[in-house]
């Protein structure tokens, strides 16, 4: 069972993020670090970034086919997560991305 969120109860996330591939790879990366300050402006802690470059989709999604995928561990509050999952869901050069609540 899920412990129950407590407003500023700092949790470890890890989210996934696919990038549009009409990005070069620096302009990608660039993009990624904008979005993270969103995180360490708010007292939180990036922990890792892993990029795995540009890959093949398993699927066509907007008719894209290729995108630049990165995983990213962090440390932060709920409030701060949603803002940042709020503003990456805006931007028209994120594919997909998906946020995750280690439990461990």
């Amino acid at each position: 069972m899920a412990k129950a969120n407590t407003p500023g109860t700092v949790h470890a996330y890890e989210v996934c993020v696919i990038l549009d591939a009409g990005l070069d790879e620096k302009k990608a990366g660039n993009l990624l670090d904008s979005y993270l300050k969103i995180i360490t402006d708010d007292s939180g802690v990036v922990h890792k970034t892993d990029g795995w470059g540009r890959r093949k989709l398993a699927y066509e999604i907007n008719k894209k086919k290729e995108g630049f995928y990165f995983i990213v561990t962090f440390s932060a509050t709920s409030a701060t997560t949603d803002e940042f999952s709020r503003r990456l869901g805006l931007d028209e050069n994120t594919i997909r991305f998906k946020v995750f609540r280690n439990e461990a």
